[in-house]
Parts: C-alpha cells; structure tokens; sequence
C-alpha cells in the first residue's frame, strides 16, 4: 500500500472526527455531514471569534501570570450566547504534584455551583500528577507541558471559568488561550451543555487480601451482577449523554489491575451495558503491552504489573455518545468482584440538560497525591507472600 500523503490523512482525519462528533451534536439543517462545532470552511459563518489570554495588556512580554496559595483567578468572564470552542494551558510549577493542587472550574448561564470541577491535570487525562505526551480527538498533552481541549462547551447567556491553587506555593507561571465564539441568535432550546466532575478511590477498599493470584478460586469465583461496590466514574440525573472518560491507576498490589467490567445503569436499567475487563473496555487487549494513543482510544503510560507502578487510558464516545433520558451511573469492578484495592483516579465527561445533580466534594489536596496504600495482597506489605507469578490475561 502507497504511503498515506499529509494532505490525506488530513482529510481522512477531518472526515473521522466530523462523523464521530456528528452523533453527539446538532447539526446544520442544510448540511448533514458538519457538526455545530465545527463550521464548515466553505460557508460564511455568522459568529464571531473571540480570544480570553494571559496577554499582558500594556503589549510587553511578561504575560505569565501568578496565582497565590488559596487565590482563584477568573479566565474567562464572557456572556452569550457563545460556545467555548478550544482551551489552551501550559503552566510551571515548582510544587510536586502541582497538576492535582490546581483545580478547573466551570460554570455555565450563572449557575452557582460548577458543571466542571476536576485537578487541571486529571482534567487533560495526567490522572497521576505526572506530565506526559498524548493526543486523542478532544483532549491532548504535549511533551512541553502544553494542554489543550477541543470540546465544545456552549452557552446561552454567560460562560465563567476559574483556576484555583490549593497547594501550598504559589503557581508562578501561568498562561492560558481560551477561544470562543459569540453568536448572534439564542442557543437551540434543546442544547446540552458540557460537564466534568473528577472522582477517585485511594484505595478501592477490595472485599479481601488473602489472595495470591487474581485467578484464585476464592476470586474467581465471586460474582457482582449489579455494580455494588463498583469504582464510580460519574452519575447523572435528567437528560444527556456520556461521552467519555480518562482514567489512571496506581497499583498497591501486584498481577494486572484490570480484571474488573465496567457496567453503566441507564434509566434505571441495571444493568444496560456491561463489559468484560479494563482494557477491554479502553479498546486495548493483553494488559495494553506497550503505551499507545488513538483518536477515541489509548493507553499512553502502561506500567508493569507490580505495586507502586502506574497506567493512564482514555475512551471516548463520540462514534455513539451513551444517551440516557433519566438517569445513569457508568463505573468500573476494582478486580474481579471487587478484589483489589489499587488506586483509581478519573474525570468523566459528558452534556446534559441543566440542572445537574450535586458532585461528591473534592477530596482535600493532600488525599489528591498519589500514594502507595498499605492495603496488603501481593506485593503489599502485610499480605500473603507473592507466589512470584503472574495470572495470565
């Protein structure tokens, strides 16, 4: 097969992305084939393009900007309607674990609590605290610390969105791009606006550590039908649609973390899709074997399957966003049948109809570092001895 030109795969992938997304948003009565959020070129659009930056307003060069321990910034301010079309941040901090210390917020038509509260890191899939290079159809992170987000977030009459440092230094260097669009009519009536809500388990508490493989019969042959004791991602009340999910694990005990399903209870139908294993459902296969990014896919840090290591995977949607009319709860097993005790970390993503039901509290700052939990099991102090072996997938 002929190498594939850059103006090909251009177009191949512009072609991917826009029926992908097709599924998720409204599109153009006159054109069946572009999404809302993303204008055909060949047409006159009628919005206009406005940017909120870091830029210094005198015109120098000193466009970083600090924000204090406790301090929250407002980046953006504007009313509509109007669509938040693509957000860039690339911040440096001296702090370990600054990515976890410094929460994203947001907040659509003056609601009073946010539609997206998320560590800034674990918003852009760095769910361990840790920088690396990934890409994906909606959200990226590049290996100079650049984070970037495609989703497209409207709103019909004001859009606010804040950095907050909850650390305990300063955040000396911030910088920020955030482009959106201001239209010139109303939003549709039935338009769905985006959220986000971070969750975690440090640890999942597993049902026990008396076990040497994950293959034990004592595990084996346990079963969890209805979710219990699941590892939630996000639940939701009223009307929209799931479109997503980033997900990291530490591992407190040894052999591979992902034995359990994922399972999503949609309108009371329990449950209405479940699966068959972790990487399964991220779309990889054999424990992901080495790092990896897709469009809708990927794992781009797979660790070994020991204690203290760590892995990071994304799923999205966006070929068929998971609609739900009155409620739904998508989660994840920890081990099959809840065994294991790793660490999860995860922000959910998905559009709905306002209002939203309440998120959980933000676990305090210093319960967002990830730690190694003596939870004993393999390779965790204070469980049986590991047999050295690992239960093949």
């Amino acid at each position: 097969m002929a190498a594939m030109t850059p103006t090909t795969f251009a177009k191949r992938f512009t072609r991917l992305l826009g029926l992908a997304l097709t599924a998720a948003f409204p599109v153009h009565p006159a054109d069946a084939q572009t999404p809302n959020w993303m204008p055909d070129p060949t047409i006159q659009q009628t919005y206009t393009l406005h940017r909120s930056s870091i830029r210094e307003s005198t015109g120098a060069n000193a466009d970083a900007r600090t924000v204090n321990q406790g301090e929250t910034l407002t980046i953006l301010d504007v009313d509509g309607p109007g669509l938040v079309s693509h957000i860039w941040f690339t911040l440096d901090d001296g702090e370990p674990y600054s990515l976890k210390r410094i929460v994203l917020r947001m907040y659509w038509d003056g609601e009073t609590t946010s539609s997206v509260e998320t560590p800034i890191g674990d918003f852009f899939g760095l769910g361990n605290g840790m920088y690396y290079r990934w890409e994906s159809a909606v959200l990226s992170a590049g290996s100079d610390k650049a984070l970037n987000s495609w989703f497209p977030m409207p709103y019909a009459k004001h859009a606010r969105i804040t950095i907050t440092d909850e650390g305990k230094q300063p955040l000396n260097h911030l910088y920020w791009n955030i482009d959106y669009r201001v239209n010139k009519v109303p939003l549709p009536k039935d338009t769905l606006y985006f959220h986000a809500t971070y969750r975690q388990a440090q640890p999942n508490h597993g049902t026990t550590s008396l076990w040497y493989e994950n293959g034990d019969p004592s595990v084996n042959l346990k079963r969890n039908l209805d979710g219990k004791g699941y590892y939630d991602w996000f639940e939701a009340k009223g009307h929209g649609q799931f479109v997503g999910v980033t997900m990291s694990v530490l591992q407190n005990q040894d052999q591979w973390w992902g034995e359990g399903n994922d399972l999503f209870e949609i309108d009371g139908q329990n449950p209405a899709i479940v699966g068959i294993g972790g990487e399964d459902y991220f779309l990889g296969s054999w424990g992901f074997l080495a790092p990896q990014d897709f469009l809708l896919h990927g794992a781009p840090v797979v660790g070994p399957e020991l204690a203290g290591s760590r892995t990071s995977m994304y799923r999205f949607h966006l070929d068929s966003p998971v609609p739900f009319t009155q409620s739904m709860r998508a989660s994840m097993e920890h081990g099959h049948a809840n065994h294991r005790s790793d660490n999860f970390y995860s922000v959910a993503y998905w559009y709905q109809a306002e209002p939203h039901l309440a998120f959980p509290t933000l676990p305090d700052v210093d319960q967002r570092i990830p730690a190694l939990q003596p939870v004993g099991g393999p390779g965790n102090a204070g469980g049986p001895p590991d047999t050295g072996s690992l239960h093949p997938r």
